[in-house]
């Protein structure tokens, strides 16, 4: 890592279980000014762009939500747009003692309308679903299905960094 901030500690354990495992440089961690309560952070991991941000449970609705939005030059919310200065948006989930990370490039984001494209406008936030949810209507279901592609749950010894690696696009380094 190439600065001292003190950084957030999903993102170390990430760095730890993850990225250094498979040769990956994180660099360039810089909290955003916005969605604090989402630990909304970006950053470089070889030396492409990734956007982060740590999923949340609700009380009342099965998987978590995230916060997702940017200011525009006129200090008004809106979904972020396929031509943003990103690659990847990176989204951790924990519940009790799982942990896991969504690994989403832009082109599943746009395919999904998440991403804003043309005329079609993106979303401001979004719900996740962990492999570990229990998803009761269709919707969810379906959004569960199209998300696990991109989900890999940290499990100490376990992580399948061969699927991490195949979401980053990243080859990993032989020892």
């Amino acid at each position: 890592m190439t600065n001292s901030i003190k950084i957030f500690s999903e993102i170390e354990l990430l760095n730890n279980s993850i990225f250094k495992v498979c040769g990956i440089e994180l660099e360039n961690i810089e909290p955003e000014k916005e969605s604090q309560e989402y630990f909304a952070h970006n950053f470089k991991l070889n030396k492409q762009k990734v956007k982060f941000r740590m999923a949340k449970i609700t009380p009342t609705k099965t998987g978590q939500f995230v916060a997702i939005w940017k200011r525009n030059e006129n200090g008004i919310t809106e979904p972020h747009n396929v031509d943003d200065e990103f690659e990847f948006y990176l989204i951790a989930t924990r519940q009790a003692e799982r942990f896991g990370i969504f690994i989403f490039d832009k082109r599943v984001l746009s395919e999904n309308r998440i991403l804003t494209r043309k005329k079609v406008e993106g979303k401001r936030g979004i719900r996740v679903y962990p492999n570990w949810s229990v998803t009761e209507n269709k919707q969810a279901q379906k959004t569960q299905n199209w998300q696990t592609k991109y989900f890999v749950e940290i499990i100490e010894n376990e992580t399948d960094l061969n699927k991490v690696k195949k979401l980053l696009k990243i080859e990993l380094k032989q020892n």
